[in-house]
């Protein structure tokens, strides 16, 4: 003799979903908080791992891994690229970006200058590139994440060396630039004598809080199984 009371299909139907969404959900978490881990300890090796050549890595880059290089080359004048609504130390700014020219290659290195903060809700004033031939070391690693495009970039709408951007399109930028660009980016090493800020560590939600939405998941699930007893219990 059973404790409950026979619900209907649809009383069924709509637990066992809901029991899914949130476990679905819950599991979607954890493989986040599971990436964020894997890309900090990524972080972490790169700055203690050791220079590579820059031509060894340049097309096909280790999936595993961001590596270490050194280019030679020279700044392509008059193209700045403005990642626009970003975040530092509480301030708005921006990242500067700039196409740099390896020397013996054909595609553009774009390299990430680092963050520069907003001069009252303005795009703030970019000191000149270095001028000729000249190295540039740091961490070779995948453009920023797009996320939703609301929109696009408008890119080829905007005229000037300066273009403010809403994500990096490596494709995007270049078209705009008329010269194909190597898949990742540069993220160039601190500089004490440069107005930019450079801390790579990545600025996102941390894995410990997607494991506790993770945990808030699953304890909907279950508290979707507990609603559906307490309904369905015969009463005395």
């Amino acid at each position: 003799m059973t404790f409950l009371r026979r619900p209907t299909w649809f009383a069924v139907a709509l637990t066992v979903a809901g029991i899914l969404v949130f476990v679905r959900l819950g599991v979607w978490q954890l493989d986040r908080a599971d990436e964020k881990d894997e890309l900090l300890r990524r972080f972490a090796a790169s700055a203690a791992a050791d220079v590579e050549d820059f031509g060894a890595v340049a097309e096909v880059p280790p999936g595993d891994r961001y590596p270490r290089v050194d280019v030679r080359g020279a700044f392509v004048p008059g193209h700045y690229y403005l990642l626009d609504d970003q975040t530092h130390g509480g301030k708005v700014g921006v990242h500067v970006y700039a196409p740099f020219a390896p020397r013996g290659k054909d595609p553009y290195l774009l390299v990430d200058l680092g963050f520069l903060p907003k001069e009252s809700g303005a795009n703030p004033r970019l000191p000149p590139l270095p001028p000729g031939e000249t190295e540039i070391h740091g961490l070779y690693v995948p453009p920023p994440g797009v996320g939703i495009r609301m929109g696009g970039d408008r890119l080829p709408l905007q005229k000037g060396g300066e273009k403010t951007l809403v994500y990096i399109d490596i494709g995007e930028i270049g078209a705009d630039l008329g010269r194909s660009l190597y898949p990742r980016v540069l993220l160039l090493d601190a500089d004490p004598a440069s107005i930019y800020t450079r801390d790579w560590t990545p600025g996102f939600m941390p894995p410990a809080r997607h494991r506790a939405y993770a945990f808030q998941w699953f304890t909907f699930a279950l508290a979707a199984l507990v609603i559906f007893v307490l309904l369905h219990r015969k009463r005395r």
